[in-house]
């Protein structure tokens, strides 16, 4: 079909021109029907026809103070009327109705102006009264144990204002700036246990404050009462005289700190030793007034939120706060296969040696010249946690001989890392050869030797307490007993608490001998950590006597 029949039965009429050629025509022709279409298109979105009969719109601004008056075509949006009275919409502004809606006439357009405000105020946090019942006190007697102090917190509100008009108020964040202090009352109740001897003086931790018999369960007094010991150090000094113990601290970048304290006074006032982060050891030099050893961390933020240093360092202070580096024993080091966890020190009586424990090996540094040497090497105990273990260690009263756990191997299997035999060994330093003297005994055995006495034998000599797994095999999380041995590990026998009763629950620092036989006392006693409470054991017959019945002992030394 030709171009002309196409156009004409579209019912399209046009006139030619005779000059015009056919190709001219058909150019013409096309070019005519896309003007009409565009034409359409355009006439779709086109703006308002301002011949069109005009409407008269009403504009409120300024809350209401103000009324405009506009008149615009037929079709006009809320958007045409803020353009004509030249308004915008700023911030969180709104318009009433929504921009895109087109108005009818006599229409009412309101603009709401919207500020947001925020305030914010401090608020008290109360702080609560918490009355302790304490067998250290007589019965009705009451003690303030800690000052309760009020914490605070700053709390954000919003303010959302319309026109000028206050539409809510709403808290939208709470930050506690200072933390609470609760009081704590001490109140005394009449003490369920008889009054038992206490030969020297010892000291326990009760509810983060330190505590002292003397002499006697009944005559108890507060030694430190500042409520914050944290229990990883706590060592009384030889002589009984002092205390050196660690205290929380609030800081994210100070686990704890280390202090001392004369107990002998009434209301000694503790000293600022000034090391920050101890974890594992920290102790008194033998041979030494008023000078402590110490092992540190650095703070981390990944578990168990320590890496250790693995040092030991000396420092020297006096009663009125002063306080000194006196000498660096090991430097800070790697510390071996999971050093990151620690390492533990133990020093000879005559304090011219210190043991040291890691999750790999046992070994000795000497104080003076801080070289160290190896006394056996042992495959660590893959935890499969966030923790190491670490073997416990001891030295004999004469300081001649190391007293440990090894881990061993495990018969037939090929990974030792798993295996879950741990024995108990001696070590002479003389000959520096590996003696087990208890197989299969578990990992927290913590080897105790006694001081020298004279046995009921008639002899002169020692014994080793230690701790024995209830399931050896499952010693990580198995209960333990008590047991006792001669030093050449024979005449082994568990004397508390009886099988009858539940096992006790493993920690360093789980008993301490008594420092003599005065006062009818075995020459062979043992303060003993037992389910909170102290319980006094004679190594030689197994009789136990509870100390404290309230539950709330965590440390204790003799």
């Amino acid at each position: 079909m030709s171009l002309e029949s196409e156009l004409l039965s579209s019912g399209t009429t046009f006139t030619v021109k005779h000059n015009f050629s056919e190709k001219k025509l058909y150019h013409l022709s096309l070019l005519g029907l896309l003007l009409i279409a565009a034409a359409a298109a355009f006439s779709g979105c086109s703006p308002p026809d301002v011949s069109a009969p005009r409407k008269s719109i009403q504009v409120i601004v300024d809350a209401g103070t103000r009324t405009l008056e506009v008149n615009l075509p037929a079709g006009s949006t809320v958007q045409d009327v803020l353009n004509a009275v030249d308004q915008s919409l700023e911030g969180k502004d709104r318009v009433e109705p929504s921009a895109s809606t087109v108005l009818e006439d006599d229409a009412t357009v309101q603009i709401i102006r919207v500020r947001e405000e925020y305030e914010t105020v401090e608020e008290v946090i109360p702080f609560q009264v918490i009355r302790q019942p304490t067998e250290n006190l007589p019965e009705g007697e009451e003690q303030l144990l800690q000052a309760g102090q009020n914490g605070l917190e700053e709390v954000t509100y919003l303010r959302l204002v319309e026109n000028g008009q206050e539409v809510s108020y709403k808290e939208v964040n709470r930050v506690t700036v200072e933390e609470p202090v609760n009081e704590i009352v001490l109140v005394g109740q009449q003490a369920s246990l008889a009054p038992i001897t206490i030969p020297g003086r010892l000291v326990y931790l009760s509810d983060g404050n330190a505590w002292v018999m003397d002499g006697s369960s009944s005559n108890r007094k507060l030694a430190v009462a500042t409520g914050d010991l944290d229990g990883r150090i706590f060592r009384l000094s030889p002589d009984g005289s002092w205390l050196l113990f660690t205290r929380k601290e609030d800081s994210e970048d100070v686990i704890n700190s280390l202090w001392a304290a004369n107990i002998t006074e009434g209301s000694p006032e503790p000293i600022d030793l000034e090391v920050a982060n101890v974890i594992h050891f920290a102790d008194w030099l033998p041979g030494a007034e008023q000078e402590v050893v110490y092992s540190t961390v650095e703070t981390r933020v990944s578990a168990p939120g320590w890496q250790a240093n693995n040092d030991l360092v000396v420092r020297r202070f006096s009663q009125t706060g002063w306080t000194e580096l006196s000498a660096t024993v090991v430097e800070t080091n790697f510390g071996g296969v999971y050093g990151w966890w620690g390492t533990d020190y133990e020093f000879t009586p005559q304090g011219d040696q210190a043991a040291f424990s890691s999750p790999d090996r046992v070994g000795l540094v000497e104080v003076e010249s801080g070289q160290k040497r190896n006394l056996f090497k042992m495959e660590p105990y893959n935890t499969r946690g966030d923790w190491a273990w670490m073997p416990g260690i001891a030295f004999s009263p004469g300081g001649d001989v190391l007293y440990t756990v090894r881990h061993a191997a495990e018969p037939g299997s090929a990974s030792a890392e798993e295996s879950p035999y741990f024995d108990l060994v001696a070590v002479p330093l003389t000959s520096g050869l590996t003696i087990t003297l208890r197989e299969n005994v578990g990992m927290f055995a913590y080897p105790l030797p006694s001081p020298i006495r004279d046995t009921a034998a008639g002899e002169t000599g020692f014994i080793v307490a230690y701790l024995q797994a209830a399931l050896p095999e499952l010693s990580a999380t198995s209960s333990y007993r008590i047991a006792v041995m001669d030093r050449d590990g024979s005449n082994q026998r568990v004397i508390f608490p009886s099988l009858d009763q539940t096992g006790l629950s493993p920690q360093r620092g789980w008993g301490a001998w008594a420092p003599g036989g005065e006062n009818g006392q075995s020459g062979l006693t043992m303060a003993v950590l037992y389910q909170g409470n102290i319980w006094l054991v004679d190594a030689e017959s197994g009789e136990a006597v509870q100390a404290t019945g309230d539950g709330r002992v965590q440390r204790l030394d003799w």
